[in-house]
């Protein structure tokens, strides 16, 4: 029997889910659910030396800045663990880990967390890749891929991948949220996930305005492998996280997470406790659940954000697909829904642009992290942060590098919320 959550709970949890799911990046919401620098600690069955370890002290100049800003945002914050890279050009700044990942174990640069949305990155540029091939066009409808879906002969692939279609977002579903409050353990199918979403009317015809919905990219990940004929996972490591050297980003089917680990903690279900392992399965689709590090992390972002991977015309499409304009409240769609899409802030093809930056933040289950690539100085951050029971809410991991970013660049800041 599913327990049911006390009314003033469940409302609680759906702020906090709308907070996960856009990244502190477009204001009201967060997104809950790619990286580089190869890296592997020692753990069994691996070889060969560690290469995401920590810069060697003492440092000075930007380096020293950079980490006592993160000290310092690590006491205010309460956090228990923060893991961070900074690169300009692809050269290292600074590559650290502060805190502890368990009581009494320090955290070290090289343990793996859970990454979320940064796998939609991967998937919109995986997408854009496809379209450059001419193997499928953006504004193709998916009807021959998904012929079940409502309104599946308006709704194309852009309007999936970039939050357009309409879809309500099924971690906001109070029935969702008590069953998964109660079952953190529990896999998730795609069919039950998007049978959330379907028990509401869509809120607005596809294309027509924009909100953040996870089922886009779950309908998506279906949509690929059916015109690929290939499972997500190994497209995903054929066309991105090969390429990129990301030998540490990997795709799971399970809630396993490669050692070494970055333990998980949160108060979310009212009692602090480690969540480390709660199952990851309803965050996105099989075979795009990701796992990486803070050094993958910070690859995925100068590689990600600055298009290495896409043409230049292709690169433009990625940050801005045609969202800039749409959103804003409606008689059918309130505005803390249906966000306003601005230049300045704006969902892209798998990304979202925040200030010039090209982002992703997931936070969810205790982990929180983001990447974020400043194009124009070549400037990238990763951060990841994990809790105690005392930390705020939010991404604390957006905080962290948002005061960075004033550091590095003044004239640019990362403004996460």
């Amino acid at each position: 029997m599913t327990r049911r959550l006390p009314p003033t709970r469940l409302r609680a949890r759906a702020r906090a889910a709308r907070r996960t799911l856009l990244c502190a990046a477009l204001v009201a919401l967060t997104a809950q659910t790619t990286a580089v620098a190869p890296a592997f600690a020692g753990d069994p069955g691996r070889h060969g030396a560690r290469d995401c370890v920590r810069t060697r002290h003492p440092l000075s100049g930007q380096a020293r800045q950079i980490l006592d800003i993160t000290r310092k945002a690590k006491d205010e914050l309460r956090l228990k663990a923060v893991e961070l890279r900074v690169t300009i050009d692809g050269r290292e700044i600074v590559t650290d880990a502060l805190g502890e990942t368990m009581t009494g174990v320090p955290a070290e640069p090289d343990m793996h967390f859970r990454a979320g949305s940064v796998a939609f990155a991967q998937i919109g540029t995986a997408l854009l890749q496809l379209v450059e091939e001419r193997k499928v066009r953006l504004d193709d409808t998916v009807e021959r891929w998904l012929p079940r879906l409502p309104k599946a002969d308006r709704i194309t692939l852009r309007m999936l991948a970039t939050n357009t279609s309409g879809l309500h977002d099924y971690v906001t579903d109070p029935d969702f949220l008590a069953e998964l409050d109660a079952h953190p353990f529990r896999h998730w199918t795609p069919k039950e996930l998007v049978g959330y979403s379907l028990d509401h009317p869509f809120w607005y015809e596809p294309g027509t305005s924009w909100n953040y919905s996870h089922a886009n990219y779950v309908l998506l990940i279906k949509a690929l492998e059916k015109i690929t004929g290939t499972r997500i996972d190994v497209l995903l490591k054929q066309r991105i996280t090969e390429p990129l050297g990301l030998r540490d980003t990997r795709n799971s089917f399970t809630p396993e997470i490669p050692a070494p680990v970055l333990h998980a903690f949160t108060s979310e279900r009212g009692t602090y406790e480690e969540s480390t392992f709660w199952n990851p399965s309803w965050t996105t689709g099989p075979g795009a659940v990701i796992t990486t590090h803070v050094c993958d992390l910070a690859r995925s972002a100068e590689a990600l954000g600055g298009g290495e991977l896409l043409s230049p015309r292709a690169y433009r499409t990625l940050l801005n697909p045609g969202t800039v304009g749409l959103g804003g409240g409606t008689a059918t769609c309130p505005e803390t829904v249906c966000q306003k899409q601005t230049e300045a802030t704006h969902f892209g093809l798998g990304v979202i642009v925040l200030n010039r930056w090209v982002i992703q933040n997931p936070s969810f289950s205790g982990y929180a992290a983001i990447q974020a690539y400043l194009p124009s100085e070549r400037l990238a951050i990763a951060v990841s942060t994990t809790k105690t029971e005392d930390t705020p809410d939010g991404n604390t991991a957006g905080v962290i590098a948002g005061r960075i970013s004033r550091a590095l660049a003044p004239e640019d800041p990362l403004v996460t919320g």
